[in-house]
């Protein structure tokens, strides 16, 4: 049986909220669980306003500090993954304002794609908010100023990810005419690493090899992200070993919500719990 954490939840087993606007934060929390299968891991999904990519910055603001700051409150987490790009390019120090956990944010995986890149021709795919902002121009500036960016924002994606986890079909074709505009632009044809900058893509993995030109390869962030989670816990407070606990997750009110349930379980989280939370 998994351990229970009602008497004393912190001490033997550090927590961790990580947090999305949908399922793709699952990809995060998956490398999170591999490094450290000690932690008690807690998802949260903000499914009521998915897309993040469609909302304005300022609306982002107003709302996730304030989501997190009732989860913080409920769960008191001792670090806030936020398991998505768009979200992080804008919110994360207001989060850190309004929140005593770490925080720990998500950032697009440029610098690793520029030193594996031999073209010097770098794909970047995330969504619209994320490929446009000044955030994002910054890594490319920092990391990659000796490398050719070639963007494209996809929301498409980003729904395809969700039906998978719900246990819909994807077609290929639906997921090649999501990305083949990336390498329809000028010098797509010599893109040969592709940034995953939404955490919901590397659910698509093995849909986007398929379609994507031959020796294509992808660049993502999880594995940093779960680094970065244990080097913040220090090595007093991590269990490398034994049996991951489950953790509840956490879905504020939206469609489909119910047809998530076993995706969620598969990834180690349950029971599903819905949240009503408005700011209005």
């Amino acid at each position: 049986m998994p351990p229970t954490f009602d008497s004393d939840p912190r001490p033997s087993f550090p927590s961790v909220l990580t947090f999305d606007s949908g399922v793709g934060g699952l990809s995060v929390a998956a490398e999170i669980r591999k490094l450290l299968p000690g932690l008690r891991l807690i998802y949260a999904s903000d499914h009521a306003f998915l897309p993040y990519g469609e909302k304005t910055e300022a609306q982002l603001i107003d709302r996730v500090p304030a989501l997190l700051s009732v989860l913080e409150a409920r769960f008191q987490p001792e670090i806030v993954v936020i398991a998505c790009n768009t979200a992080s390019t804008v919110v994360l120090p207001a989060v850190r304002e309004a929140l005593m956990a770490q925080i720990v944010g998500t950032v697009p995986a440029i610098k690793p794609a520029a030193a594996l890149t031999k073209t010097k021709v770098i794909g970047l795919l995330g969504t619209p908010g994320t490929v446009r902002r000044t955030y994002t121009q910054d890594l490319i500036d920092e990391f990659a100023s000796d490398c050719i960016c070639v963007r494209h924002g996809s929301v498409e994606l980003v729904t395809l990810a969700e039906a998978k986890l719900r246990g819909e079909p994807v077609s290929l074709e639906a997921v090649r005419a999501a990305v083949a505009p990336l390498f329809a632009q000028e010098h797509g044809e010599r893109i040969d690493v592709v940034v995953l900058a939404c955490t919901h893509f590397p659910l698509l993995a093995d849909e986007l090899a398929a379609v994507s030109p031959p020796g294509v390869r992808f660049s993502e962030s999880g594995a940093a992200i779960a680094r970065r989670v244990k080097t913040l816990l220090g090595p007093d407070r991590v269990l490398d070993k034994g049996p991951s606990p489950v953790g509840p997750a956490i879905v504020t009110r939206g469609d489909n919500i119910a047809a998530l349930e076993p995706a969620l379980a598969r990834f180690g989280f349950a029971p599903l719990e819905v949240l009503d939370f408005s700011r209005s």
